[in-house]
């Protein structure tokens, strides 16, 4: 590595004190300025590290005390005076979406830092910036489609609240490449018959909406979960956070978002990778984040995978795909749907498979242990002896044979993949919570308030058909399609008497 290469770190500062459980799982809320004030940095740890770090040459670019950030960059030189990285090297590998090579820092070895930040920092982001995750979806030209659907007809068919649009509400979509344009939104929106919903793009960390003019490209992400979010929920307006897709710009990204003015009510994440490819830094300072979601009272959806449970490895064994794998996020999964789009009449609906590179992500995580709120709901156990967190919790139509009807870049076609599913449920919660007139936030426990072993809560279809390869579908939760698809109108009567604690 050339020393003079400039490097930008995000630097991750301890709590002034850890979240109670009772606010994360529970149904009090505070503000942005109350987190920070009890939970964010300790102004003497910010500081510290601000003026140690312009000692040493470097320039803080960023701080937020609320979400426990700084941003320093420098030469490699001068950053290895404050961060020793190892081994560092260029080297290529393929991309997890596409397989290109792609060129990129990588580090290997024990990461350390300056003595003096040994207690206050407990994540360093930015060294190694090798691609992070991948979207969560495919694409069909509308022919090969069996059938497939518009986010109003999915409305219908899943039963979202009548009277209700998501106004009042904000919406945030996490995106780590491609870009959309106002002339696809507006065209697409006006085919639907509604109002082009409120569309803001944020960069983060130098990145930007800058559409790829290709619906192979990642535009068809972008336009996937702004089209499906805005059709089911015109009336929220909507935020659209790029960042570069590497470990740091993935967790900024989330950090930006829910750390927002004002809060967003969900969050909507389409990209993802096989828990076991993430840092056990890069998880901690991913759930953190996700901590702040919950107490702020912020939903963050997240897309299961799309390569049943091995989750694309080629092992053979099965695999959690992360951030649906941590128990801050509501994990959605995916199924085949046949329904009659105009009376949302269903035929059938089962858990989409059409083969280990074509089926709904699922299983049980590696790492997190079994939340309080899926005790006794026949999670099987990841090791033995240790009962350890299943996924997904929700689901909704993922396969692309009974896709989304979306506009990408002038194109007409049909999409599928759990990516689809986060943003119908960030949807769904925005209308949801406009309707209970409060935030949702970690939707689990209320969710799962009510479900057995062999028995889903009222507010959901179960779904008993199929299997993503190691698990197999049945009454009840399943590391298929988890509690089941929506009813939304049941779902809601159910939430006004259910405590959100």
């Amino acid at each position: 590595m050339d020393d003079s290469q400039p490097i930008d770190l995000t630097l991750v500062l301890r709590r002034r004190a850890e979240i109670p459980d009772s606010l994360v799982q529970g149904p009090q809320t505070i503000s942005r300025e109350e987190l920070a004030e009890r939970y964010g940095a300790d102004p003497a740890d910010v500081e510290m590290i601000r003026r140690t770090a312009q000692e040493h040459g470097l320039q803080v670019t960023e701080v937020d005390q609320g979400s426990r950030r700084i941003k320093i960059s420098g030469p490699l030189s001068r950053i290895r005076t404050v961060v020793d990285p190892g081994s560092l090297e260029m080297v290529e590998s393929q991309h997890p979406d596409d397989g290109a090579l792609v060129a990129h820092r990588q580090r290997e070895g024990e990461l350390q830092i300056l003595a003096d930040w040994q207690d206050a920092v407990v994540a360093v982001l930015g060294m190694d910036d090798r691609p992070q995750a991948k979207p969560h979806l495919h694409r069909l030209k509308p022919a090969a489609a069996r059938r497939s659907y518009t986010p109003v007809e999915l409305g219908r068919i899943y039963k979202f609240p009548p009277n209700t649009d998501g106004s009042g509400h904000h919406l945030a979509i996490i995106e780590l490449d491609g870009g959309f344009t106002q002339a696809d939104l507006d065209a697409y929106f006006s085919g639907l018959g509604i109002a082009t919903p409120s569309v803001t793009a944020v960069g983060v960390n130098g990145a930007a909406n800058r559409p790829n003019g290709d619906p192979n490209s990642a535009d068809g992400e972008v336009l996937l979960d702004i089209e499906v979010a805005g059709g089911l929920a015109p009336g929220a307006k909507q935020v659209v956070y790029f960042a570069h897709n590497t470990l740091r710009g993935f967790a900024d990204a989330l950090s930006a978002a829910v750390h927002a003015t004002p809060t967003p009510t969900a969050v909507s994440i389409s990209w993802g990778a096989n828990e076991e490819r993430w840092t056990k830094q890069g998880r901690k300072a991913f759930d953190a984040a996700l901590a702040d979601a919950a107490a702020l009272g912020v939903t963050v959806c997240a897309a299961a995978g799309d390569n049943g449970s091995g989750d694309g490895e080629p092992d053979g064994q099965p695999h959690a795909d992360y951030p649906a794998s941590s128990p801050g996020t509501l994990a959605c999964g995916g199924t085949h749907l046949d329904a009659d789009p105009k009376s949302g009449t269903i035929k059938l609906e089962r858990v989409w498979n059409n083969g280990p590179e074509s089926a709904s992500g699922g299983g049980v995580s590696k790492f997190y242990a079994q939340p309080v709120w899926q005790h006794g709901v026949g999670v099987p156990n990841g090791t033995p002896g240790k009962q350890h967190l299943g996924l997904p919790d929700v689901a909704a139509v993922a396969d692309p044979t009974t896709g989304y009807e979306v506009l990408v870049d002038g194109e007409r076609l049909v999409f599928g993949g759990t990516s689809a599913v986060a943003p119908l449920w960030a949807a769904l919660a925005c209308r949801l919570s406009q309707s209970l007139g409060r935030p949702l936030g970690l939707m689990q426990p209320q969710l799962y308030d009510g479900a057995t072993a062999g028995t889903s809560p009222v507010g959901f279809r179960d779904i008993t058909q199929g299997d993503i390869g190691a698990f197999t579908a049945g009454p009840g939760w399943d590391a298929c399609t988890g509690l089941g698809v929506p009813d939304g109108t049941a779902l809601l009567e159910r939430l006004k008497t259910v405590s959100p604690a």
